[in-house]
This record gives C-alpha cells, structure tokens and sequence, in this order.
C-alpha cells in the first residue's frame, strides 16, 4: 500500500468510527487524540435554511454553500458529503426543480445520508460511493460544486480539481471551504498543530493550493472568507519565548480556513 493510500484508509477509518460512535467530534482525520479541539473551525449553521442537525457532525471548517450561488433547478455536487449537512442546505436553495449529489468514500458515512434522506422524504437528494480523485459522474453535468473541510486531505489535489473540472458545465463553479497554511511554521509546531485539530493534516501552502486551482483551468478564483486557527499561547511557549511569541502572532504565518470561488468558462 502507497502512502496515498495509507492516507485514504486512516481518512475512511476515522470517518467510519465517528458514525458508529454517532459522535461527530472529527473533522477530519489524523491522530487519535481525544483532546483535539475542532470547534475552532466550526461555523454556525442554526439560522441557515435547509440545516438539519441529524447530518451535522461537526466535520466542516466553513460555510461553502453562503458563497456558492446556487440557484432554483441548479445541479450541485458536494465533494466529502458525509451525513449530508451540506446537501440539505443546497437542496434548500436549489428546490424541487434542481438535483443534489452527495459523493463520499466511506461507505457508513453514504448509509447514514441516505437514511437522513428518507427521513426528510426528499426525491432530489441522493448520495454516491466514490473517491474524489475519479468522481463516479459524467463530464459536464454540475452547476455548482461545494465542499467542506475535505479536499485537504485528498492526497493528489491536482487530480482532485482536475476532477472538479471536468464534471462541471461550462460556466459552472465551485466553492470549498478548506484548510491551508501560510508561512513556514516550525516542523515541531506544525506537529502539535495537526495533533491539536486534525483538520491541519495535509494542508498544504495557500499559495500552492491556489496555483493548483489556477493550473487546472479554473478562472475568476477568490477567496470569499478566511479565518485563522489560534493556536493556543501554551502550545506557543513550548518553542518561543514571550517576546518571540508576541512576534510571531503579528506574522501572517498560521493555518486558515478558507472559502475559495472559481469558475469554468
């Protein structure tokens, strides 16, 4: 097994273990710590139309569908559909007329959105098995793509947007919320960062993540919202002293989480 795949399957496992724990206190996957802390990237979803909280396990850094511009009778794709909280609240916004598609990898996190889906009694939602890196759908076929806090965690995220591309329609879009780093962080400090919230795990450089985007086609990219995750000032201590500390937070160097446009023309 590849270290790709070595990835996919901690990602699968750990996602497999919050639904039959019913836990939803991972939003993502990494170490097995208890004592992470991922409500620092949490949003809000109470006041936001379509929201069910029977599919919100907590597994998101943002908010992709206040960005997404979706429309009555649009197509959207949510990319890591988990429970399928995302999916409901773009079914809200794109009605009865439209079609909403969840993809997801692990195959208890399908069967507890297609559950939630029966439940809702909804006939324009459905969730697929599939791998990001080889969507399961034809070319050409989405209005509007989201995701949530996932494609960091995608091993090859060239092949990923690439994907993205290719089951849009001409002037189609996406939105993601994601995690991404700035700066060169100490390698030590980046450890205990991923250990402290495992959505840390796979960022890559904000730069880069952008070129990526850029280099598959993609036009029009912006980022529509970003949010630093604070580390906390006794993680800091460890390898600054007080003043270095002082320093460092006046740096734009930390971990974002990022909501990211982009269209196909």
């Amino acid at each position: 097994m590849n270290k790709s795949e070595d990835i996919k399957k901690i990602v699968q496992e750990k996602y497999a273990k919050i639904v039959s724990d019913d836990m939803g206190c991972c939003c993502c996957c990494g170490d097995q710590d208890e004592t992470k802390d991922y409500t620092i990237f949490s949003e809000s979803y109470d006041n936001v139309k379509g929201y069910n909280k029977e599919a919100d396990m907590n597994l998101g850094c943002g908010l992709p569908t206040e960005f997404a511009g979706i429309k009555q009778g649009d197509h959207v794709l949510d990319l890591g559909s988990g429970a399928g909280n995302d999916c409901f609240v773009a079914r809200a916004e794109t009605g009865e007329t439209g079609q909403v598609t969840g993809l997801d990898f692990t195959p208890e996190m399908v069967a507890k959105a297609k559950l939630n889906t029966r439940n809702m009694g909804f006939k324009n939602v459905e969730f697929v098995l599939g791998d990001i890196e080889n969507i399961p759908l034809e070319a050409n076929t989405q209005d509007v793509v989201i995701s949530n806090c996932v494609l960091n965690l995608v091993p090859d995220k060239q092949k990923a947007f690439s994907e993205i591309f290719r089951v849009l329609k001409p002037g189609g879009h996406f939105c993601i919320s994601d995690v991404v780093t700035i700066g060169d962080l100490p390698k030590e400090l980046k450890h205990d960062a991923e250990l402290y919230a495992g959505c840390v795990s796979g960022a890559i450089q904000k730069e880069a993540y952008l070129a990526i985007v850029k280099a598959v086609g993609f036009t029009g990219i912006e980022i529509k919202k970003d949010k630093e995750v604070v580390l906390p000032d006794e993680m800091l201590s460890k390898y600054f002293d007080a003043k270095e500390s002082g320093n460092f937070k006046k740096t734009a160097i930390g971990i974002f989480s990022i909501t990211v446009t982009a269209n196909k023309i």
